[in-house]
């Protein structure tokens, strides 16, 4: 199971927690005097839990970052739980000791995700009026000074939810800040391999062209053979050119580079060389197909994904003895998977330590139409699964 399918089950168990909670938190309401009989008492009841259930669709549903359907909906829910209280004190219903546990359950829940997740100008008002409605809640169902306690201990409530949210919501945008510098990353080093490749390719082009000129009186056949190479040359050039330009998005994060070979699959040799004679665990390379006149960003981002690999291997693989590195090339896309024998399940990251190697794997496969995936084995150790597509112009 991969990171964002963790996340997505922990974050729908904390839903369905939240809102077993609230049904629990309704039927002691109930049970214990809020529902009245009289025809009013049963209308304004009625209503009550009505508004209880209305929290949930504040809290419940997953909103995108800044909202702003949600500080306005959290303003409307606010708008009516006042209304609400201030009906039922002007309607002369006696304290009943029960205010709405359900409902003060649901607003903190909603003051919590609004401050986290709406749009920061909106949010404060929406935070200040949802506060009040939850301070003001037990006025419905006790005076004098148990109310002053019990709103005291709301306003601690309050306190926490919205200092909760905010705090999340930090880390969140710390999270963001993140990710967006490593898309950047990921960026420029696509730049610095267009650059490359192509410096590589047009040298080429040159020299053959040089070398053409000097032979065309003597053997104009070789001419030929140098033309159609370079033509070839110029093609692969161009069609990878546009390839990766497509993937820059930014055209500010491709700095000036030193030309460098370009790291790929003839590379993995060396690699693993150098990987094996840093000590244990020892790894061993599979290739099935032939890697001739694969595209070059398919080929390095191979070569990425497998030093990936193999260096969270080092640092992460507690007891790891061997490492398997497979390429297998079939006829539209090709495939890349590391294994190794490791502990399972691995040891998690330090506390604020993230994986943004593989998250920006993540990003590099899929800007190429591939798919990436990193988790523990079926049979122990862990396993780095990559499918990139050989068909790069399809491909987008």
């Amino acid at each position: 199971m991969t990171t964002p399918q963790i996340r997505r089950l922990w974050s729908r168990l904390g839903q369905v927690a939240g809102l077993t909670v609230m049904a629990v938190l309704g039927i002691i309401d109930l049970r214990y005097g809020m529902l009245q009989l009289s025809r009013e008492g049963l209308v304004l009841s009625l209503v009550r839990v009505g508004l209880a259930v209305a929290t949930a669709r504040v809290w419940l549903p997953a909103y995108p970052q800044n909202s702003r359907r949600l500080p306005s909906l959290a303003l409307l829910l606010a708008a009516a739980s006042i209304a609400v209280t201030v009906a039922t004190l002007t309607a002369g219903f006696g304290p009943t000791g029960v205010w709405g546990f359900a409902e003060t359950c649901g607003l903190l829940a909603s003051l919590y995700v609004v401050a986290r997740r709406g749009a920061p100008r909106s949010s404060v008002a929406a935070v200040l009026a949802l506060g009040l409605a939850v301070i003001v809640l037990p006025l419905r169902g006790v005076v004098d000074d148990t109310y002053v306690i019990a709103a005291l201990l709301l306003a601690l409530g309050v306190a926490g939810a919205t200092t909760g949210g905010a705090y999340m919501r930090f880390l969140d945008r710390g999270r963001e800040q993140a990710l967006a510098t490593m898309r950047a990353e990921q960026r420029a080093e696509f730049a610095r391999e267009l650059h490359d490749f192509i410096a590589h390719h047009v040298t080429g082009i040159v020299v053959q062209a040089q070398g053409a000129r000097f032979i065309a009186e003597q053997d104009p056949q070789r001419v030929i053979l140098a033309l159609e190479q370079i033509e070839q040359a110029g093609a692969e050039t161009m069609s990878s050119m546009r390839r990766m330009v497509g993937v820059l998005r930014d055209p500010d994060a491709a700095p000036d580079a030193p030309l460098t070979p370009l790291a790929g699959l003839t590379h993995l040799d060396p690699l693993l060389a150098a990987f094996n004679g840093s000590g244990a665990p020892v790894a061993h390379l599979h290739v099935d197909g032939d890697l001739d006149g694969i595209p070059v960003e398919v080929s390095t981002t191979a070569y990425r994904v497998v030093m990936e690999a193999l260096t969270n291997t080092r640092r992460h693989a507690a007891g790891a003895r061997s490492v398997d590195v497979r390429i297998f090339r079939g006829p539209e896309s090709l495939f890349v998977r590391v294994t190794d024998d490791g502990a399972t399940p691995r040891a998690a990251a330090p506390r604020g330590q993230h994986r943004y190697g593989l998250m920006g794997l993540t990003e590099r496969v899929r800007a190429l139409g591939g798919r990436f995936s990193a988790g523990p084995g079926a049979v122990g150790g862990w396993v780095v699964d990559a499918e990139l597509p050989l068909d790069q112009e399809a491909a987008r």
